[in-house]
């Protein structure tokens, strides 16, 4: 049985003395590596800042989601995003808000964005076989639990090709995480092209494939035209 509902999802501007900055992207992006390369430009420019990411590393929730993703637990796939907006939430009112609230610069390793196109994954969906319309329902569906979420101030997408991000993830000699195979990064990232597609004014996609100093450079000139 189908039955249609349709609903609005507000969202939160940051409306504090802080300055709320977020990478996404697939595993093996770079984005990690640009995080904290910023964090480390900030300092020097005495600023006050810090640096986080999601999921968080805290228990009881975070702790869960990093047991599924290193394949130590059994979570059926769906039911691990109700895991991440829970951590999610947690980390919003523990963490983001009250150093937002502060002045702080909060540098963030993903955030709810990238709820769609790993949610989308956990649904059984496939972006390059869903028409439009089911992609914004299925979309709608899992942002509805980051209603009232704060929006960063800038969402830097950091694009690379699956095949290249796959290649830095083996190069790394560790097991393959859970979302770490080619063809769920080819599907992740397909997700993540639909977010900046549909949300140009909140996503800047970054080159992800060219060398680091570079990737580097054009975040820096974003950040510190906004600052």
């Amino acid at each position: 049985m189908k039955h249609h509902v349709s609903f609005d999802i507000e969202f939160r501007k940051n409306n504090t003395k802080g300055f709320y900055i977020v990478f996404e992207g697939i595993d093996g992006a770079g984005k990690t590596t640009q995080a904290n390369i910023l964090k480390s430009h900030l300092l020097k420019k005495n600023k006050g800042v810090v640096l986080t990411k999601e999921p968080t590393n805290k228990p009881p929730v975070g702790n869960l989601i990093h047991d599924f993703i290193k394949g130590e637990i059994k979570i059926p796939a769906v039911a691990i995003q109700y895991l991440f907006a829970a951590d999610r939430e947690i980390h919003q009112k523990e963490f983001i808000e009250p150093a937002l609230e502060k002045g702080d610069i909060v540098v963030s390793d993903r955030s709810f964005w990238s709820s769609i196109a790993y949610g989308t994954l956990d649904k059984k969906e496939d972006f390059s076989k869903l028409k439009n319309k089911d992609v914004l329902l299925v979309s709608e569906s899992i942002l509805s639990m980051y209603h009232q979420f704060i929006v960063p101030d800038i969402t830097f997408y950091i694009k690379a090709k699956p095949e290249t991000a796959f290649a830095r993830l083996s190069a790394m000699g560790r097991k393959t995480e859970y979302y770490e195979t080619l063809d769920k990064l080819q599907n992740i990232s397909a997700g993540y092209d639909w977010l900046a597609e549909k949300f140009p004014e909140e996503i800047t996609v970054i080159d992800g494939e060219i060398p680091v100093e570079e990737v580097s450079s054009e975040i820096l000139k974003k950040v510190e035209e906004k600052l």
